[in-house]
Order: structure tokens, then sequence, then C-alpha cells
């Protein structure tokens, strides 16, 4: 009887065992999964770290100008707004930047130095962007109380409101020759505005929803635009035609910008993409959507010409470095990356905020670059 006890009795031990061993290879597994991972991003980083060590710093004069990048940790960390930097942007002639805010401000930076310069007021609701004309005389803004405003960069002063879009405003641009503003505005247009009268001269309709950023290429012939329609749009300033709609996006579409003839070489080495019977290559234009990537395409043929992936978050911010090489961009995930695109690879991250990263500028000669952040600060970045 004992006997019989004791043969009854085995099985279910040998059952607890294997119930208290079943979990645990497969734990083991995923656990050494988890290591490899973590292994291999601190080789890259460990390689990262090398390469900028023989090629970097002090001693990396060699490097080309055309090849220098931003590097941490920031030159300067600016606070001074109270509400979250929407925009941020160099001056074109002098040092230094402006930002815009939530708080209905916009403050001037001396970016050499880091001191505070003065702060515009005139806004009554968040400022949305901000943009300079080519002299850096003028200075546009537009603002959630659905005004733009001209300022006057010399006496700092509001030399002129317009009013006639029916919501926010999320995005202002000088055109180049200086003479009219284009803006876009949550209202789903985007109108071209006159700078000696401040009237209304065009209005360009199309997108079917909140039209968050317009920006004009460089010879100011074509205006860009992108919205929470998922699309990019470009039109032709002359006709008001919409000369091409971009939909590959996934999500809403934050940002643009134009791409600079310096870049155009990289391009089409980068996608193969033929000279057209012009042989002129372009244009090019960039997009950062919330479907967390960034994408390339060409105007003349509505191709999307590549697609960078890496960012964990919505993308904000995006424009090509001055040298054409490499893209620079910002996200919700709080740092400031730059790509290689040629070779369609993130080739450095900074962990720039600790919160969304709205918004970034490059300098077009000295080698700085700026970002905004919901952290309220705005960061000054050497690159070298």
């Amino acid at each position: 009887m004992y006997n019989l006890l004791i043969s009854l009795n085995t099985p279910t031990q040998n059952e607890e065992l294997d119930k208290k061993y079943a979990g645990l290879l497969e734990k083991k597994w995923t656990s050494v999964i988890r290591l490899q991972k973590k292994v291999m991003e601190l080789e890259s980083k460990l390689n990262e770290a090398k390469e900028e060590f023989t090629s970097g710093g002090p001693l990396g004069q060699k490097r080309d100008p055309k090849e220098w990048i931003p590097r941490p940790p920031e030159k300067y960390a600016l606070s001074g707004h109270r509400s979250p930097v929407t925009r941020v942007i160099f001056h074109p002639v002098f040092s230094v930047m402006v930002s815009a805010s939530e708080d209905a401000t916009i403050k001037v930076w001396d970016y050499e130095t880091g001191d505070f310069e003065r702060t515009l007021k005139g806004h009554t609701d968040s400022v949305q962007d901000i943009s300079f004309d080519h002299t850096g005389k003028l200075l546009a803004s537009c603002s959630a109380d659905m005004t733009i405003k001209l300022w006057d960069f010399q006496g700092f002063e509001c030399i002129r409101t317009m009013h006639g879009h029916d919501h926010n405003v999320s995005s202002v641009a000088i055109m180049p020759n200086g003479d009219h503003i284009v803006s876009a505005s949550r209202d789903r247009t985007i109108k071209m505005w006159e700078v000696q009268t401040g009237y209304c001269v065009k209005t360009f309709t199309g997108h079917r929803e909140w039209v968050r950023m317009v920006r004009p290429n460089q010879d100011g012939t074509l205006i860009a635009s992108c919205s929470n329609d998922q699309t990019v749009r470009v039109w032709v300033v002359a006709t008001k035609e919409c000369k091409a709609e971009l939909r590959e996006h996934e999500h809403v579409v934050e940002c643009i910008s134009w791409a600079p003839e310096s870049s155009y070489s990289t391009i089409s080495e980068a996608t193969g993409s033929e000279t057209k019977k012009s042989g002129k290559p372009g244009p090019f234009l960039l997009s950062g959507s919330r479907d967390k990537t960034i994408k390339m395409w060409d105007i003349s043929t509505g191709m999307c010409l590549m697609t960078l992936v890496g960012h964990d978050n919505w993308v904000r911010g995006v424009l090509f470095h001055s040298g054409g090489k490499f893209i620079l961009s910002c996200a919700d995930d709080k740092t400031l990356r730059v790509w290689d695109f040629k070779n369609k690879r993130c080739m450095k991250t900074l962990n720039a905020h600790e919160h969304f990263v709205t918004s970034l500028d490059f300098h077009k000669t000295a080698p700085y670059v700026v970002t905004g952040s919901v952290d309220q600060t705005v960061k000054v970045w050497e690159c070298r």
C-alpha cells in the first residue's frame, strides 16, 4: 500500500517541477535576446565615440566645414520663455537668433555670447512661426490670435498687423524677393500678402484640413505646404495652381524643407535619379511627419525618393545641412538627429532636450545649430 502511495505521488511532484521550470527556459532566451540587443547598441555607441575621437574634437580641424555636425553637449541652454518654444531661427546677418513661444512673445538672443537681448510683445496668443527677409531688417510672425505681424527688426517695432485668416495661423514665410509674405492656417488656406500694404493678394485652396507649414523655394516661383490631411502640396505662385500633391505619409505632415542646390549632387548619387531632359535635377523637398518618418521628394516627378526611419515619435523639424551631404531633424522623441542620407542612415543622435523638440535651424555660414523645445528652453549647439 505504501509503495502504491509513493508511485501515485511521484508524477504530481514531477508535474510541479515541470511547471516550475517550464517558463524558465523561455525567460532565459528572451533575456539573452535583450542582452544581445543591448550589446549591439553599446557597440554602435562605442564605434561612434571612437570615430568621433579619431576625427572629431580639437584634433579634428582636418574635417571639411561642409561636414561639420552638431556635437554634444550644447554650448548654451537659454531660458526665459514661460511656455513651450514653438520656433527658432537665425538672423541672416547678425549673430542673433529669434525664438517664438506659446507665451505669446518673441525673444531675441545673441548665440555667440548666450545673452538675452529683448522681447517683442504684441501677439495675444501663442506665436506659431517667425521668418526673416533676406536682409534681416524685417521679421514676420504669425499666431493663434489669427493675425500676422510684421516687425521692423532695427527698431523692434511692430509696423503692420494683417487680418484675414479665420483660425490659428500656424506658419509664415517672407518670400525671397521680400515684397510678399505667405501664411498657412488651420482654416485650411494659404494666403499671400503684400508687405508694402498688408493686403491679402492671393489665397491658395485645396488642403482638406489644417495647413501646418508653408515654405517658398529659393527663387520664390513655388511654395510647398503640408497639412493634417497627410499630404504635401506644391503650388505655382504665379497661377495659384497645385503642381503636385504628394501622398505617402500615414499621419499628419508637420514640417517641410526645400533642398539647397548644394545637396543636388549627393541626392542624385543617393537615388540614382537621372537628370531630366533639361539637364537640371530637382527641385527636391523634405517632409517630416507624425508617422515618425522623413521623406525626400522629387517635385518634377512627384516621386518619393527615400524614407528615413529612426525617430521614435512625431518628427517636428527637418532641414538640409548647408554642406548638402546631411539632413538634420528633431522630434518628439527629444532628440536631434543627423542623417547621412546617401547611405540612408542616422549617423548621430543627440539627446537634445528634456521634452519634445519642436524646431531647429542651421546657420547658413556659421557652425551653429539651434533647437527649441516644450521644456521652454532654446539650445545652441556648436558644429565641428
